[in-house]
């Protein structure tokens, strides 16, 4: 079943006539077609892309589930979303990634019709993976291993954070990513404290810890991997803090599994850092959930109530970090399943100096 099939299937169970969907990200789930313009509008009947003249050759070859049109000079795509939800009375949009602006415009173009909010639905969708899905994560998360490989040759005494966030980047594109997950955060010494620090011209130390939090976009998916190296040498601190992290990401990892609350899943891992008196210097979650997007819904935070789906991809990242000293973080990628979780991240996790 395609993905707007899916989509078509749980339009009843939600109440719902119509969908109208706005965002890139979704776009590409109901479709496997990326581009920067363009709406997808699936109703009981039918599923129709509209796009505009740059993309429409490429539409038309890629996508094989949906009628693709072509947005003519002078057409809106609200009016044209309109024409295709006539006679629908309840409509879904969606809210969380709409402005206000686009919001009024639709509002106004469908008239006598109930704007729903179907961002829920779609993210519910999208949280647990298929298998398809599943193994082009598997190649990326692969992309990101190889690139952690081949940049530990690279990083030496002088070179500054942005030079190796350079190489970094280079490296990825190298082994076969179509572009950057995220901007990647490479971060040193007392840098390294800050968890999305942006890589600066610091020069990197002997006695630095380096942190590289990384990931690689390929088929429209991503992957995610954080590494924290030392140079040179580390410290009995360092150690005792980057094994505290360790043991955290070892403990989350036996606990995750389909079924689990989020909040839960954090918390096996919290734990640990709580008890070795670390507790105030790991301020964000556990782990998120990533697919088309580096961040998704549902996460393994400690505000999360929701169970994690069967087949949730979700980050395993704890972390220390200590102000004006260092920072420590580890980061894999899970695959959650009945009864436990694959780890899909192969590179080592045992302090590496490099």
């Amino acid at each position: 079943m395609g993905n707007a099939e899916k989509i078509r299937k749980a339009l009843l169970p939600n109440g719902l006539d119509a969908v109208i969907i706005t965002s890139a990200p979704n776009r590409f789930y109901a479709t496997g077609f990326s581009s920067s313009a363009g709406i997808v509008v699936i109703t009981k009947s039918a599923a129709t892309f509209i796009t505009d003249f740059r993309y429409i050759e490429a539409a038309t070859a890629k996508i094989k589930d949906a009628e693709v049109r072509m947005i003519a000079r002078g057409e809106k795509y609200h009016e044209l979303a309109r024409d295709l939800c006539s006679g629908c009375k309840k409509i879904g949009i969606e809210d969380a990634s709409m402005t206000v602006a686009e919001y009024r415009t639709y509002k106004k173009a469908i008239e006598g019709a109930e704007l729903m909010t179907a961002s829920g639905v779609l993210a519910d969708l999208r949280s647990s993976k298929e298998e398809g899905e599943i193994a082009i994560m598997r190649d990326v998360q692969r992309i990101t291993d190889r690139s952690f490989a081949e940049i530990l040759g690279e990083i030496h005494e002088g070179m500054t954070e942005k030079e190796l966030a350079a190489k970094l980047i280079y490296i990825l594109y190298k082994n076969g990513a179509d572009g950057m997950a995220f901007d990647p955060i490479v971060v040193s010494g007392a840098n390294s404290s800050l968890p999305h620090g942006v890589p600066g011209e610091k020069k990197l130390q002997k006695g630095d810890f380096i942190t590289m939090d990384f990931g690689a976009a390929k088929d429209g998916y991503c992957s995610d991997m954080t590494r924290t190296v030392a140079l040179g040498y580390a410290t009995d601190e360092m150690k005792k803090v980057y094994g505290t992290v360790l043991e955290a990401q070892l403990a989350g990892i036996a606990a995750a599994k389909a079924g689990i609350v989020g909040r839960d899943l954090d918390k096996s891992a919290r734990d640990i850092i709580d008890n070795a008196g670390y507790g105030e210097y790991f301020g964000h979650s556990f782990g998120h959930s990533l697919g088309i997007e580096i961040h998704e819904p549902p996460n393994a935070s400690p505000g999360e109530p929701r169970k994690l789906p069967v087949n949730a991809v979700v980050s395993a990242e704890p972390g220390i970090y200590l102000p004006g000293k260092f920072g420590v973080r580890i980061e894999d990628v899970l695959i959650l399943k009945e009864g436990g979780c694959e780890d899909i991240t192969a590179s080592p996790k045992e302090l590496i100096i490099v």
